[in-house]
């Protein structure tokens, strides 16, 4: 068994010692995977108690009218707008909170067939993306599943222009970001109908409750499982789609991809991550915001919460987005 890590929070120690929310580490040894939040502690929402069992049995949940008409129509407005201004652009720019560019552009990009494809933290340079993350109805959702104390992860825009290149390789979101407890749960809403042919998710039912795959090849982070992780699951997954304004809420450790966009019509998704206020991050955020750790639902504990699992730390990216990460795993991973 190899050794792994044991945490303790203080936030008094936070500015002294680490820089990570106040965590401390200690060495131990990992056992199995932490299990779904007591029935005695999920807030109430929208979800059906059959809702909530296909949840944990699966890994995710598709919901329809995640957001209202209105916010869906404020945000589809504010990435149009970021669309036509990266016609100007012609490598990735903007700036974040850790210096690296917040728009991410398509390599066959150009003024005339914009391919903007990732906005890095876009509730940084939106209103309107930030009042989503903070008030929807698959946030009330989330709070039901790992409640009913829940904060904000990170968020961003992944979009696929028709006909653009860009795909998703098989991966686990829980690799690019170890936390103290597993807990977190990404919420994927469609700005536009997701269908077969514009690249729509594909997960792999029941993985989350499985092994965490390596995520690092040959002393290389690529950001993506092995071929052959990929051979052994691919049969399985399953495609994710549905009318704009709904939504897909995904587990952490679930196997899932995606692939380019076939069709003559865009697939773009706003991402957003929340975790259990008593998750707590062991690494520098790969996608860090002012906003990460902002209390969404419930309250804040001061308290932290491990459970038991091994994983080796991710690379934390230098690009613009994680792409050119998974570039790395050449074109058969």
């Amino acid at each position: 068994m190899e050794a792994l890590y044991q945490l303790s929070y203080s936030p008094e120690r936070c500015r002294q010692d680490t820089g990570i929310g106040g965590i401390s580490v200690h060495v131990v040894t990992i056992e199995q995977p932490s299990s779904r939040p007591s029935v005695g502690a999920r807030a109430a929402g929208p979800l059906s108690p059959e809702e909530i069992d296909s949840y944990w049995a699966d890994g995710y949940l598709f919901v329809e009218h995640a957001i209202t008409p209105e916010q869906l129509e404020a945000l589809v407005a504010d990435f149009d707008a970021w669309v036509e201004e990266s016609r100007e652009h012609h490598e990735p720019y903007g700036d974040t909170l850790a210096g690296r560019p917040r728009f991410d552009l398509a390599p066959e990009h150009t003024a005339k067939a914009p391919r903007l494809r990732r906005v890095a933290s876009p509730v940084e340079v939106s209103d309107n993306y930030l009042a989503v993350v903070r008030d929807n109805r698959a946030l009330d959702a989330v709070a039901q599943l790992i409640g009913p104390n829940v904060e904000f992860n990170n968020s961003k825009i992944n979009a696929k222009q028709p006909g653009a290149s860009t795909e998703v390789k098989y991966h686990q979101d829980f690799l690019f970001q170890p936390h103290s407890n597993e807990d977190l749960i990404a919420v994927l809403l469609f700005l536009d109908d997701v269908t077969l042919e514009n690249g729509p998710l594909n997960v792999v039912p029941g993985t989350h409750r499985h092994e965490l795959f390596d995520h690092w090849h040959d002393g290389v982070f690529t950001g993506a499982v092995s071929p052959q992780v990929v051979a052994d699951h691919v049969a399985d997954a399953v495609p994710v789609y549905g009318p704009a304004g709904s939504a897909c809420l995904m587990h952490t450790r679930l196997l899932h991809g995606s692939a380019p966009n076939t069709s003559d019509r865009p697939r773009t998704l706003f991402i957003s991550e929340y975790r259990a206020e008593d998750s707590k991050p062991l690494q520098v955020s790969h996608l860090p915001s002012i906003y990460d750790g902002e209390v969404v639902r419930g309250e804040r504990t001061n308290r932290v919460r491990c459970s038991t699992y091994e994983m080796e730390f991710p690379e934390v990216p230098t690009g613009a987005s994680f792409f050119s990460q998974q570039a790395k795993a050449g074109a058969d991973t």
